[in-house]
């Protein structure tokens, strides 16, 4: 090499790029065919961010030199940068056949590899590279990244871990370290891990989102979002973040919020599957199941193994009425994975719908595995009983497993047990122990939390439809099976006083769990406000009475202009005894799906159900009747959230019901028998 070139070479590599440009242009205007000037001057055109002129100049150079092992790996990593791994890819393969023991080409090969979405073949090209040379921590963190990206994080973990040993200070590799111990379900780490890197790179955009992730694992949502905003404070354009504030808002049921979130990440990057399989969540809640739909098949277009994804589509099918396609779509879910509990419950719900109780039940089971109602789940040292051992002389604990309207639905089935010989112990929620009680003088009736008897099997109240095969066509339909306590209902007759007019029920919100988000989005779905229900004070002269409970909704009737119309005495409405009493003593129920919708089936009582268009199962497809309940009458929403037609159609029934009704029921004096 002259000494011009040498010059020039040293320069460069003391970071005096203009002086050294210099040189290397002065040595090819006298010898333009100079390939180590035009090698050189080619890598600091690289450097200096102009690559096209850096390719011209590398190009030019080894067409001098085709084998020259350096300016093939360095075009390499020009076609990277130009985002042609293809090319780069070649240019490292090229190098290779001349210098297979070339460490830096196979990790740069490597990272070309990443860019074609071929894992398996990155990391054995950084694993060669490591071979080579084992202190290689370039090549040993992009070794961690793949191993994330094939989900090896314990691998990974192992890989960043050695990158640390030798450079504590690298705050990618702590920071990626963070998301390994995330998939390893250790969070606290992770969250320390994050920490530290941000210690020592307090700008660290990438860790600020990595511990976002770490917090929303740890359930401190109101943190996790701080650091998604400090994320994008440094890095606007940061799709991943925008996308994990939207998860973060969607959970803090800021879902309107998280929606602007997610639509902001696919604005920075289009073709962001995840980005648009939460974007599809986020509409499922806002009850824009079509929008939703749309978005879940951008997403599936991308990414067509995304069984999550395809579970999630599946609700948003069932939610549009479409249960045929929302089966194929859980069952391709679960074709992916066959344990998928998420899916296998959502096509439990379908069958179920759809009047397939043998297929319906048994997937039913799933239930147990879903976030959804795990924590329903109880054990017992006894025997599950489904419908196969003899229970002569046997004592059986059945147990609630949801919520009220599923306990007063299902706990008809205990007389069923009984006439199989068995002692039946049935425990029920404190609110509804008194009423249950009347169910059969054969079952015994506890509450959670009273201390159980020996018993020697046990059945979910929700599992005996699968222990008794019941089918549409033997439902155990016959209503009453509960009962109000004669003086209750007494006392409520003569507080109610002698009328002739039709007396009316009330119901319009229903009480979701708290912290349950598929529980609260149904809830917002079935519920209306009271002021909804205005066009049925028009259509008859009746009396109403309120038989809601719930603080918000309770507000909204005393802050109508309507209250007069509603006779409120829910306050003296201590359990869903006292409720039973004063339903006997009403001639019809308007409700929307909750408990008290289930009570009044029980009691045999008339009830007219106001269901939201994506039904719940248990009301089928397009019956106006239910086979589980002899009196009821089912309003549906033509489409969904159109509440307006469901009341108007109501009143149409009411004012004709109010009319048949007049003169048919004599007066009654208060104390008398009914």
């Amino acid at each position: 090499m002259s000494q011009a070139i040498q010059r020039a070479a040293q320069l460069h590599q003391q970071g005096q790029l203009d002086e050294a440009e210099t040189l290397y242009t002065a040595i090819l205007s006298t010898q333009p065919g100079h390939f180590d000037a035009l090698h050189l001057l080619g890598v600091l055109r690289f450097q200096r961010g102009r690559n096209a002129e850096a390719l011209d100049l590398i190009r030019a150079a080894l067409n001098l030199e085709p084998n020259a092992v350096a300016a093939l790996s360095n075009i390499g990593l020009v076609h990277a940068k130009l985002n042609q791994p293809e090319r780069a890819l070649a240019s490292y393969d090229k190098a290779l056949a001349v210098k297979p023991d070339y460490a830096e080409a196979l990790y740069n090969r490597g990272l070309a590899l990443i860019a074609l979405d071929r894992a398996e073949e990155a990391l054995a090209s950084c694993d060669k590279a490591l071979a080579l040379k084992p202190g290689y921590i370039e090549a040993l963190y992009t070794r961690g990244n793949v191993l994330m990206n094939l989900k090896r994080p314990k691998e990974a973990l192992a890989s960043y871990d050695k990158v640390l040993a030798a450079t504590p200070d690298f705050a990618e590799a702590l920071g990626n370290r963070g998301l390994a111990l995330i998939d390893l379900d250790r969070h606290e780490e992770a969250l320390a891990s994050c920490d530290k890197a941000l210690a020592f790179r307090p700008n660290f955009a990438e860790g600020h989102y990595n511990r976002s992730i770490a917090l929303v694992n740890l359930g401190r949502l109101r943190e996790a979002l701080a650091s998604d905003d400090k994320a994008l404070a440094l890095k606007p354009d940061f799709a991943e973040a925008h996308c994990n504030r939207g998860v973060v808002l969607h959970a803090l049921e800021h879902v309107a919020d998280a929606l602007t979130s997610f639509d902001e990440a696919l604005a920075q990057k289009p073709g962001y599957a995840v980005a648009l399989y939460n974007r599809g969540n986020a509409l499922i809640d806002l009850q824009r199941s079509a929008e939703a739909l749309a978005s879940y098949d951008k997403a599936l277009a991308l990414k067509p193994d995304f069984a999550e994804l395809l579970c999630n589509r599946g609700l948003a099918l069932a939610e549009l009425k479409r249960p045929q396609e929302a089966l194929a779509s859980y069952d391709r879910a679960i074709a992916l994975k066959p344990r998928h509990a998420e899916a296998r419950y959502g096509r439990s719900l379908c069958l179920l719908l759809q009047g397939d109780y043998v297929r319906g039940w048994r997937e039913y089971e799933w239930r147990w595995e879903s976030k959804r109602t795990l924590r329903d789940k109880r054990s017992f040292a006894q025997p599950l009983w489904l419908g196969d051992e003899n229970l002569t002389g046997r004592t059986i604990l059945l147990h609630f497993d949801q919520g009220y309207g599923d306990t007063i639905q299902f706990c008809r089935y205990a007389k069923l047990v009984a006439c199989r010989g068995a002692r039946v112990l049935l425990e029920v929620q404190p609110a509804l122990r008194s009423l249950i009680s009347s169910i059969d003088r054969s079952v015994r009736v506890t509450a959670t939390g009273d201390a159980l008897p020996e018993f020697d099997y046990h059945c979910p109240l929700m599992r005996l439809p699968l222990a008794f095969k019941t089918s549409l066509d033997t439902i155990p339909a016959t209503c009453p099976y509960l009962f109000a306590a004669p003086e209750n209902r007494h006392r409520w007759q003569e507080r109610l006083g002698v009328s002739a007019k039709p007396r009316i029920g009330l119901v319009w919100a229903g009480n979701p769990r708290s912290g349950d988000a598929a529980a609260n989005r149904m809830d917002r779905q079935r519920s209306v406000t009271f002021d909804q229900l205005a066009p049925l004070f028009e259509s008859t002269h009746g009396d109403f009475y309120s038989l809601q409970k719930g603080d918000d909704a309770i507000a909204q009737l005393q802050d109508s202009v309507h209250r007069r119309r509603v006779a409120d005495w829910t306050d003296d409405l201590h359990d869903f005894a006292d409720t039973a009493a004063l339903i006997e003593n009403l001639d019809l129920i308007i409700t929307v799906d909750t408990a008290v919708a289930h009570l009044a089936g029980a009691l045999g009582k008339p009830f007219w159900l106001l269901n939201r268009f994506n039904t719940c199962w248990r009301w089928l497809l397009d019956r106006e009747d239910s086979p589980w309940y002899p009196t009821a009458r089912i309003f549906r929403q033509p489409s969904q959230g159109d509440w307006t037609s469901v009341i108007a159609s109501v009143a149409i029934a009411l004012r004709q019901w109010s009319d048949a009704f007049a003169g048919a029921r004599p007066l009654r004096q208060p104390g008398a028998s009914t």
